[in-house]
């Protein structure tokens, strides 16, 4: 312990200290010595540890100030610091929060734009693209538009330009999540699934991973659904492909998102539902998933003229989305859209007004709470929770046996896509006018009901046959990984 202590008195970089740490057998990191605090610095300087092959983040050292802004973003998330003992390994949830924090572009994204170029140039692949609802809310910033600005049109017309043979909405593959958590909801809640509640939301990927890695005795409460990104991406590779009669490994499937720990999500071993079903169990369900700032960066290298392009529709199959769908991407949104889903499936009844415009899950409140009054079942209570700080407050409450919720949202990054770590510099009132924005799109929609999605019952009929089917299971949803500490 001494070796260490002397060598945290040194200016030297975290990849050569944990070379040392090697060296002199040094297998994982004890509480007390070198626990990840916030007091903890590389040096004379704090710094997120990011491991070399961190499939969302890199580290650019040669860029790094040394400032700790990356170390406020991550203990604020209850990550560094947290954990006493990991095999050694840097625990992280791909949230990108760090990203976002660090002024000096020494911690960016992982550039997945080379790798989709590439696709986008191979004649043999055919190359399409899915773009989730809070990226029409925040693309627009990256070439000078407000905050909140619905650039979606423009969006679809900048990936026809790139060169994608199709362009679909995640909104439509929102809705098919809705379908599936909806259904599961109603299955524990009148004891046809024999699982826990509350039941957990599962389609923000850091939150998950969180969850895997200081959780894992919550993992059998949450949602069995995958996310929608990696929903469209199984359906893409079969329904799809049989649709249009090509062979899913000439597929090549990207995704526009506001998330950096999507990159993730997509490489994870068990995303590949749609391959196994074709017999060909290397086919992943998703290829490549780009930030908002990564599509920003190669509409640029493209020089198209983003603001004077004229609007275009999503390709048909998956094209259609509820406002429900759309209020995905800011916090409370799943909740909202559940809950919709959930009272109809409950009572076969239209929702009521109240819960059009559920103010009560809405806002950037850390952790918010409501009750729905649902006539045969009684009251449904709710809990949205954003960020991983405000995460751990509610888990170490149920852990406790004092959540008396039957569903829980659980967001990584402060305000829910709209704030994700892969969307540009984010302040809290561009948080704001990009939720505004989703919001407004679900107020206008004529459609704002998931399960009034034309082509989400399409599916089902020609495909899937209904939410929770045995094919439903095989494609749309996953198992978690307990990691452990």
């Amino acid at each position: 312990m001494d070796k260490i202590s002397g060598l945290l008195q040194k200016d030297i970089s975290r990849r050569k200290f944990l070379e040392i740490m090697g060296k002199i057998g040094l297998t994982s990191l004890t509480m007390g010595v070198i626990n990840y605090q916030p007091r903890f610095a590389w040096g004379s300087f704090k710094v997120v540890p990011v491991a070399a092959d961190n499939p969302s983040i890199v580290w650019h050292e040669s860029k790094c100030k040394r400032c700790g802004k990356c170390v406020g973003a991550c203990t604020g998330q209850t990550v560094l610091g947290y954990y006493n003992s990991s095999g050694g390994k840097i625990i992280c949830t791909n949230c990108g929060q760090c990203v976002l924090r660090c002024t000096n572009s020494a911690l960016t994204e992982r550039d997945d734009t080379a790798k989709v170029w590439q696709a986008l140039n191979n004649h043999d692949l055919h190359v399409v693209v899915q773009t989730s609802p809070a990226s029409r809310v925040s693309l627009g910033e990256e070439f000078g538009l407000k905050a909140g600005t619905v650039v979606e049109g423009k969006q679809v017309t900048a990936l026809k330009q790139l060169g994608f043979a199709a362009v679909f909405d995640t909104g439509f593959a929102a809705d098919l999540t809705v379908m599936e958590e909806a259904t599961e909801l109603v299955q524990r809640l009148t004891g046809k699934l024999n699982k826990p509640l509350p039941q957990f939301t599962s389609c923000s990927p850091g939150w998950v991973k969180f969850c895997e890695h200081f959780y894992p005795d919550l993992l059998p409460h949450m949602s069995t659904c995958k996310s929608p990104q990696q929903m469209l991406g199984a359906v893409i590779k079969s329904y799809y492909a049989q649709k249009k009669g090509i062979d899913p490994a000439k597929i090549f499937t990207v995704s526009v998102m506001p998330c950096t720990a999507k990159k993730f999500e997509c490489q994870r071993p068990e995303m590949n539902d749609a391959g196994l079903l074709a017999g060909k169990p290397g086919i992943k369900d998703m290829d490549a998933a780009l930030t908002t700032r990564e599509l920003a960066r190669m509409i640029k290298q493209k020089n198209i003229n983003f603001t004077k392009l004229g609007d275009s529709l999503y390709d048909s199959i998956f094209g259609e989305k509820s406002g429900a769908g759309l209020i995905f991407g800011s916090s409370g949104g799943v909740t909202e859209a559940a809950v919709r889903t959930a009272f109809y499936l409950l009572t076969n009844t239209r929702p009521p007004d109240q819960l059009l415009n559920f103010t009560e899950v809405r806002g950037l409140t850390g952790i918010k709470e409501a009750v729905v009054n649902i006539p045969g079942f009684g009251n449904l209570k709710v809990a949205v929770c954003q960020g991983l700080g405000n995460a751990r407050k509610v888990l170490e409450l149920i852990r406790s046996g004092q959540g008396s919720w039957h569903f829980v949202e659980f967001m990584a990054c402060p305000g829910g896509c709209v704030g994700g770590g892969g969307q540009p510099k984010t302040t809290d009132n561009a948080r704001t006018a990009r939720a505004t924005g989703l919001y407004n799109l679900d107020a206008a929609s004529s459609k704002r009901l998931s399960y009034e999605n034309q082509e989400v019952q399409k599916i089902y009929q020609e495909f899937f046959g209904f939410p929770m089917s045995d094919k439903a299971h095989q494609l749309l949803h996953t198992d978690y990984i307990a990691r452990g500490l």
